[in-house]
């Protein structure tokens, strides 16, 4: 599986470079999603520029991302879906259960959005 990653201090930007999210690659990109989830930010944004094509095994390895980096607390955002894509998340109604932003710049602002509410969600629970 052919990907870059940018790791900040909140967030991880994951770009996947392939153009199949399909079966091929999906139980590497979910081993990544657990790595990065014990290892990294709890916030991730997966870049999915590159991806024309997707199947239900790719569908599935964003779900389990999803669930993972939610799990902890954390934000987990497509960014940059094409149509095709947008078309089969759309059909499953996933668009419901996902987040997905039109831009990375969009993305790492609704993360960072999400760090502040998070904190002060905090903040205010050890004031009660």
């Amino acid at each position: 599986m052919k990907y870059n990653t940018d790791k900040q201090e909140k967030y991880t930007i994951l770009k996947l470079e392939e153009e199949k999210l399909d079966s091929t690659i999906s139980a590497d990109i979910k081993s990544e999603f657990i790595q990065l989830n014990t290892n990294g930010p709890k916030n991730i944004i997966l870049d999915l520029s590159s991806v024309k094509y997707t199947d239900s095994s790719g569908l599935s390895a964003l779900l389990v991302g999803n669930r993972l980096f939610n799990e902890n607390e954390g934000a987990f955002v497509l960014a940059e879906v094409n149509e095709h894509v947008m078309k089969l998340i759309k059909i499953s109604m996933l668009d419901k259960v996902l987040d997905i932003l039109p831009t990375v710049t969009e993305s790492v602002d609704a993360v960072l959005f999400h760090e502040m509410e998070t904190s002060l969600k905090k903040d205010q629970g050890e004031e009660e």
